[in-house]
């Protein structure tokens, strides 16, 4: 049987985080609510109630959709695997399957103890499988920087690819869509939208190196190094400081290696740093 979290106790607990949504209040006294539903908006509805306690299930949903991180506008499944918590970084991943169906099940069985905020399929459909405030199981055993519980301060999606594929068109612009809306709503930082294998580069290699990074980061979604101002770093310079300065986990120095290479050189995923690579680390390194 499917989880599912009661609307009442996911309002106290969304309107308890006030550090999230300035306007949101303990209680509800005539906030004015714009939601959406089914591509359509509502019509604006203000609330008279003096809690949510007297609000009726119509005027929950209309809460809900506004304040709760749901996009009702695209399609909605559920996965199973989840707790609650507030978003700052968005973690990309590729499924390494055969196709959105097989991925929701997968979302969708108790055992597989793994879920994702949302999948986008090969065609640009883009499916919400939970809330956005609600920790999913995405990230598994990860660090970055000094974070080791990825899961509770990050959104994963899942984009529909097998890891030996390009990421088709309407697929990528349907994932700069909702990294759009994510940024907006949550002032994620450019350098905070990050690949699986950023976070678990001894265990995950996604997405492939086929995953158009430099697209994404001129449309402000993560960081990108420029390419007509490389120098030789200085002499002083410390590669495996600059790869913890950027986040990566180096206690096992050539997945971090790898895992970075995959990222930013992609055609040598060697696990060593040449002469290049380190220029392309140090105008990185520059930017944090």
């Amino acid at each position: 049987m499917v989880r599912s979290v009661s609307v009442g106790i996911l309002l106290s607990v969304l309107l308890s985080l006030a550090s999230c949504r300035s306007k949101v209040q303990a209680t509800v006294s005539k906030p004015l609510i714009t939601a959406f539903a089914a591509g359509a908006v509502l019509e604006e509805k203000v609330l008279s109630k003096p809690d949510t306690n007297q609000l009726t299930p119509d005027e929950r949903k209309v809460i809900m959709l506004q304040m709760t991180g749901s996009h009702p506008y695209w399609r909605q499944e559920k996965a199973i695997h989840y707790d609650v918590r507030k978003p700052n970084f968005v973690i990309i991943h590729h499924t390494a399957q055969d196709s959105v169906a097989q991925t929701i099940k997968t979302f969708q069985i108790p055992r597989t103890k793994v879920s994702s905020h949302y999948v986008i399929g090969r065609n640009g459909e883009i499916i919400q499988m939970l809330n956005d405030y609600i920790r999913s199981w995405h990230a598994g055993v990860a660090k970055w920087g000094t974070i080791t519980d990825m899961n509770s301060c990050s959104i994963g999606i899942e984009l529909d690819n097998n890891g030996r594929e390009p990421f088709p068109d309407a697929q990528i612009n349907s994932l700069i869509t909702v990294l759009d809306t994510l940024k907006a709503r949550y002032l994620i930082p450019n350098s905070n939208f990050i690949g699986h294998a950023d976070i678990a580069p001894a265990r995950k290699n996604d997405p492939s190196v086929f995953f158009p990074w430099k697209k994404l980061a001129s449309k402000g979604f993560g960081i990108w190094y420029d390419e007509g101002q490389l120098v030789a770093p200085p002499e002083n310079f410390n590669p495996i400081d600059a790869l913890k300065v950027i986040g990566y986990d180096t206690s096992n120095l050539k997945a971090a290696i790898v895992a970075f290479k995959r990222k930013f050189i992609i055609r040598d995923t060697t696990p060593e740093l040449t002469v290049y690579d380190k220029s392309v680390l140090y105008n990185i390194y520059q930017k944090y």
